[in-house]
């Protein structure tokens, strides 16, 4: 199995922080801390900007994720606001601007449903935001049980529950209760920052990057499971079945599970991407993941972020300190 660059779009005059694609594999969004978002899409077999939006936002764009449904965006700044984009009339405008976090947000996420938005921030918290009509975004809580800089959220696959990941090494998994977020689950075993969070296909395990270099393997083990693994007075408990160390030679930024293929992706400050894949023969309680592929200089700068095509297995985007977005094509998938 082998990685190969099938595009380099360029345009972004700075770092660029997060790529998504929409559900339907045909669009990329990019931001960058030039304050603007890209939307690129193919013409013919080249990969060409067809939209930026740059006046929503006074300072670098951390984050842009699509709605599950594909007509909206929501962009995390380090102006502390999330602007909410919609494609009503053929072209993107901004419809909303979510205010209340104190400092830099540094992530935003649809749930599957798309009725919640969760932000985070360097002000160590956690919002969650409903929509209860077309435009119109209320605050349904703000957790607060970080100690630190909370740099990730992502929503589970399946279920209106999410995870959060932050400078105080650990990771949080959230839910709603009797009207309220909570949190449900806490992970310690990282030793630095918790940099990106991804879930598999099925949400009953967790991948987790961090600033100490390894790649971990979360499973949830629900109460009365078969492992006897104690979940005490909790619906279920989660373990770290696996720890990859020594592939990584700095910081990593970003890791993607690939619901279609079961790849995992990590973006690394030592510009490199590598692929990882469980070995089917292994034990799920005790799994082993192996080294698939990397490409060593695959930005001339950090990779900050790395996401897979939901609908074209092996297609990878990434995105770089370097202002540059790259498509990459897995072979032999």
């Amino acid at each position: 199995m082998s990685i190969r660059q099938i595009a380099t779009l360029t345009g972004h005059g700075d770092r660029v922080w997060g790529v998504h694609w929409n559900h339907t594999g045909k669009h990329l969004a990019s931001c960058s801390g030039d304050k603007s978002v890209r939307i690129w899409g193919l013409e013919g077999e080249k990969w060409v900007c067809k939209t930026i939006l740059e006046e929503g936002h006074q300072r670098a764009i951390r984050r842009v994720a699509w709605s599950p449904c594909g007509n909206r965006l929501a962009t995390a700044s380090f102006d502390a606001t999330v602007c909410i984009w919609d494609k009503k009339s053929g072209e993107f405008e901004c419809i909303a601007t979510l205010e209340g976090h104190e400092n830099e947000v540094k992530a935003a996420a649809w749930s599957i449903s798309g009725s919640y938005l969760a932000t985070c921030s360097r002000d160590k918290s956690v919002w969650v935001w409903e929509t209860y009509d077309e435009d119109d975004f209320e605050c349904a809580g703000v957790v607060t049980s970080h100690t630190q800089d909370v740099k990730e959220v992502v929503w589970h696959p399946n279920e209106d529950i999410f995870a959060s990941g932050s400078y105080d090494d650990t990771v949080r998994i959230f839910e709603e209760d009797d009207g309220e977020w909570v949190t449900g689950a806490v992970l310690e075993g990282h030793d630095s920052t918790v940099w990106s969070i991804s879930w598999d296909k099925s949400g009953d395990r967790l991948a987790t990057v961090s600033d100490d270099k390894t790649l971990k393997i979360w499973k949830r083990y629900k109460s009365g499971n078969p492992q006897n693994i104690v979940t005490g007075s909790s619906k279920y408990s989660w373990k770290c079945i696996c720890t990859l160390s020594g592939f990584h030679e700095r910081t990593i930024f970003s890791v993607d599970w690939c619901h279609q293929t079961g790849l995992i992706a990590t973006a690394c400050a030592d510009d490199a991407i590598r692929i990882f894949k469980e070995d089917e023969k292994s034990s799920s309680d005790e799994p082993t993941f192996n080294l698939l592929c990397s490409y060593n200089h695959s930005h001339a700068q950090d990779v900050n972020c790395v996401s897979w095509n939901p609908a074209q297995p092996g297609i990878l985007a990434s995105a770089s300190d370097d202002c540059e977005v790259k498509i990459w094509k897995i072979d032999d998938v």
